[in-house]
């Protein structure tokens, strides 16, 4: 992976000229890359459960919100709030939160480079080696510590489906984009 440098002073005339450039820079030098995570919740009563109490809160909140002379609507949103906090805290219980990082630019395409495809997948139009690219990219985007071997075994013995959300999750914070290009 390449060295990485970090950028040197501005030089005075140029501070001189803009005074806030210094501040301004500070900021973007200390920005943290962005982070996705992937719950897996494997008790389907107890996500169930969790997106019932969900609609229940939305629903008492904007029957409250209608009518806020009728008794009993406080009483009400408070009661399904106590089932929203109950039904998120069984989910927690159970609940495997995984976390994952945007890599920065320099190890991302140090990453692709080290998973080229194979004669075949090149010729198929493929970016990277299918079978290798996804478990290590899933490992260097984890921030809990998932090993290649680790990330290969979920994406070998998952649902498919599953299997894709992983690598969706850490593919998937790579390209998130927290900027606005504005009408200048």
């Amino acid at each position: 992976m390449p060295a990485q440098t970090t950028p040197t002073e501005p030089p005075a005339a140029a501070v001189a000229k803009d005074a806030h450039w210094s501040a301004t820079r500070e900021r973007l030098n200390n920005r943290k890359r962005p982070i996705a995570t992937l719950t897996i919740c494997d008790d389907h009563e107890i996500k169930q459960a969790l997106a019932k109490a969900k609609f229940l809160h939305q629903r008492a909140t904007a029957q409250a919100e209608e009518s806020p002379d009728e008794p009993d609507t406080g009483k009400a949103v408070a009661d399904a709030q106590a089932a929203l906090d109950k039904a998120q805290q069984a989910f927690d219980e159970v609940a495997v939160v995984l976390r994952f990082q945007a890599l920065d630019r320099e190890s991302f395409e140090a990453l692709k480079a080290e998973h080229p495809p194979t004669e075949e997948q090149g010729e198929d139009g493929a970016e990277w080696n299918i079978d290798t690219w996804g478990p290590a990219l899933v490992a260097a985007a984890s921030l809990d510590g998932m090993t290649v071997e680790d990330a290969a075994h979920y994406m070998r013995t998952w649902s498919p489906n599953e299997a894709v959300e992983l690598y969706d999750a850490a593919f998937g914070v790579q390209a998130v984009s927290r900027m606005d290009l504005g009408k200048g």
